[in-house]
């Protein structure tokens, strides 16, 4: 049976990764773009205007596609580190993931594979190990409302796989890499490192991992994982001042101070500001800062197992995020 690939988000950094990747099978793929944006059509690729709050807008995505095998990628949330959730967040993340769940039972689709976040997943303490098919954090309460409709539950993807609907969900940590044309933070930092224009580096870090090995990941799962099932695709904890040590190497950048945390966080409310007054988006909120020193310890042991995940060096991942970002070719893969 002919099989077809279903990306939303297709325009996103994750989604319109995937696509290319997809497209390379020789696969049927149907990319979702919001109305306001411009995608181009290609041999294998073709995009639908729609957003997953309206769902009758969704329906021309899934129709026409009888007697295939259909797999879905539900990649469009809205990811914000301002700490604020907002009615636009949740209705996104939270009733758009309702109506992608109800096309996918209507129209028959074989699969579904969810991208969550590592945030859905408890934190516990500095020294424990966090590791997938544990129990989640609640869409509210504690932490949970934050983090969860900043990247979507999983937990009523998990209820339609026990109802029967074949779904798997990945929990990617923090997505760095090229192809990026959605504002995404971490390529946010290396643009303003590059460019001269960050003021200086922060103590802390977390587990960054490169785009083109979280889209191989989903792709792995839509092939082998197994349902029901949650999958954690991350790579290892960096510091970010090795990040940036990464890019000056690279791109002959200044050396930059390292504040530590406590400084950080007296400073951030002036940062803020500065950022609001030059319409700018802040790298250093409340949140990010708070995410910089918390657990990381994300073991990705299931999905190398199971799917055959393998995360890259970061130093290739941010050698080719800076090619990406002076409009030299980078490899897909």
């Amino acid at each position: 049976m002919e099989k077809t690939y279903l990306v939303t988000g297709a325009c996103g950094h994750l989604g319109g990764t995937l696509v290319r990747l997809l497209e390379r099978t020789g696969a049927q793929v149907r990319g979702l773009r919001l109305p306001s944006e411009q995608a181009r059509d290609r041999a294998h690729v073709t995009y639908y205007p729609g957003d997953v709050r309206d769902r009758d807008s969704l329906r021309p995505l899934f129709r026409g596609l009888a007697g295939r095998e259909v797999v879905v990628f539900h990649t469009a949330a809205i990811v914000d580190i301002s700490g604020e959730v907002t009615p636009q967040m949740h209705d996104v993340n939270v009733n758009g993931t309702k109506n992608i769940l109800a096309l996918c039972r209507e129209y028959g689709v074989k699969r579904l594979v969810y991208v969550s976040s590592v945030h859905a997943i408890p934190e516990k303490d500095g020294y424990a190990v966090l590791r997938a098919g544990g129990p989640l954090l609640p869409p509210a309460g504690h932490r949970g409302l934050r983090q969860n409709q900043g990247r979507g539950h999983p937990g009523g993807l998990l209820d339609a796989a026990a109802q029967g609907l074949d779904t798997v969900v990945v929990h990617p940590s923090g997505i760095l890499g090229p192809f990026d044309g959605a504002g995404n933070h971490l390529v946010q930092l290396v643009e303003e490192y590059a460019g001269g224009k960050l003021p200086a580096c922060v103590k802390g870090g977390y587990d960054f991992v490169d785009v083109r090995d979280v889209a191989a990941g989903c792709l792995a799962a839509a092939e082998k994982g197994r349902s029901g099932q949650c999958y954690i695709l991350s790579n290892r904890h960096y510091e970010v001042k090795e990040v940036l040590a990464m890019a000056k190497t690279l791109c002959h950048g200044r050396w930059l101070p390292v504040l530590p945390m406590w400084m950080a966080q007296a400073a951030e409310p002036l940062l803020s500001w500065v950022a609001k007054v030059k319409k700018q988006r802040p790298l250093y909120t409340k949140y990010s800062l708070y995410t910089l020193r918390s657990n990381d310890r994300f073991d990705h042991g299931k999905a190398t197992a199971e799917l055959g995940y393998r995360p890259r060096d970061l130093r290739q991942t941010v050698r080719d995020t800076l090619r990406w970002l002076a409009k030299k070719p980078v490899p897909e893969v």
